[in-house]
């Protein structure tokens, strides 16, 4: 019942099911007023949440901004990589797939070799309600051990299933070897102030490294105001939900 009821609320979730209620409900209302006025709501949500200039703006004002590599102080003891960017699922199983957002374990990887941490802890498990067995974070590591990284150097937090529990798992492994020393937390730019927010919570004060941006420069042609864009609703999903599980941390007290 939990499985169907969160599926049923990450569609209810996303524009697209906005717009389709829209389009849809006027079948099933008799009143015609109402249908024109549903109809012209779903077409301005469809217009707004197509709208790259509008979409890029958000998510822009959203993402943490990245930090450059330069500025890191040395050594930083440790970078903690949340999971969430493979499919373990998909076949073959002798490789790993990534989704968009593998530039978390490449740039922990290139933060490695640069010298700016001395170690990485991948922290994830199944994020998937039927596949609890799969565990994201055995993927991350065999691409670091395949690009190099020492596996004396090579830490995983694989039991965590949200990142309120990638902050409480990876507090008890930085407690123990990492105590007192600082460390970068990383994960993709939209997804930052939620994970920096359960950390703090937990006691810690890492210092934030973000990836994976979805947002673009701030320079748009008008023609990004006219022509409409799939990926909208795509960042539109990312940042509804991720305001969702912001409030929802804060009702549980998880932030």
């Amino acid at each position: 019942m939990f499985f169907i009821l969160s599926k049923i609320l990450s569609w209810l979730l996303t524009p697209v099911s906005w717009i389709m209620l829209c389009m849809l409900l006027p079948h099933f209302i008799k009143k015609k007023g109402w249908k024109k006025r549903l109809r012209l709501v779903g077409l301005s949500l469809l217009i707004f949440f197509t709208n790259p200039a509008i979409s890029n703006l958000a998510m822009k004002l959203w993402e943490v901004r990245p930090v450059l590599i330069s500025s890191l102080p040395e050594p930083v003891a440790v970078g903690v990589v949340l999971t969430g960017v493979t499919n373990p699922m998909q076949e073959p199983k002798d490789r790993v797939h990534f989704d968009k957002g593998a530039d978390r374990i490449i740039h922990a990887i290139q933060l490695y070799h640069e010298g700016k941490i001395d170690n990485i802890l991948i922290t994830g498990g199944s994020g998937s309600l039927l596949y609890q067995e799969v565990s994201e974070s055995e993927g991350l590591k065999q691409t670091a051990l395949v690009a190099g990284v020492s596996p004396d150097h090579l830490f995983v937090e694989g039991d965590s299933r949200n990142t309120r529990e990638n902050a409480l798992y990876s507090a008890e492994l930085i407690r123990k070897y990492w105590p007192e020393k600082p460390f970068l937390l990383i994960t993709s730019a939209f997804h930052m102030r939620r994970s920096l927010a359960c950390f703090n919570k937990v006691g810690l004060q890492p210092m934030a490294f973000s990836t994976d941006l979805y947002s673009g420069p701030w320079e748009w042609s008008p023609l990004d105001l006219i022509i409409p864009s799939s990926n909208s609703l795509r960042i539109w999903e990312l940042l509804i939900r991720e305001w969702v599980g912001i409030i929802s941390y804060k009702v549980a007290g998880y932030i």
